[in-house]
């Protein structure tokens, strides 16, 4: 008897060189061009806040969130808006990325482990990584990529 394997669709989104994905059910939208506002007292990783929909919601500039070389002013960037299950509460919070890639389909048997290799992004928030047409795209456990104490400090920041 075959079983059926479950797939989980993922949006895929580069940074620098690398490509990143999370699973589509954690994907509200993609936004283009916003205006980020800045808000004193936050950490570092937090380039502001924007309007979604009548939330405020604060943007991770996830270039320096993943200790990764910071593009240019003139770059351009995309806006990934999240929801984050923290304990019971859920969380919006946006995301900074160079570019969406593309939305595609793996089932668990396609993802690999990540490889110990002392890289500067928290292998604790990469639930594995899976290669398509040639490159490896690390899969981001989005519910994890923020402590308990930043999501408190992003909870915080939408206060303004």
């Amino acid at each position: 008897m075959e079983t059926q394997q479950s797939k989980e669709a993922y949006l895929s989104f580069r940074l620098g060189n690398e490509l990143f994905a999370v699973s589509v059910h954690k994907v509200l939208e993609v936004l283009q061009k916003q205006v980020v506002t800045e808000v004193p007292e936050t950490p570092d990783f937090i380039a502001g806040v924007i309007n979604f929909r009548g939330e405020i919601v604060p943007v991770a500039e996830t270039h320096i969130k993943f200790h990764m070389p910071t593009r240019s002013q003139e770059e351009k960037s995309v806006i990934v808006v999240l929801e984050l299950q923290s304990g019971t509460d859920n969380l919006l919070i946006s995301m900074t990325a160079d570019a969406v890639k593309d939305v595609f389909e793996i089932s668990d048997s396609e993802i690999k482990p990540v490889p110990p290799m002392g890289n500067s992004i928290s292998s604790e928030f990469i639930s594995g990584m899976v290669q398509k047409n040639g490159k490896f795209i690390m899969l981001l456990n989005i519910d994890k990529v923020f402590s308990t104490e930043e999501v408190g400090q992003l909870a915080s920041s939408t206060l303004v």
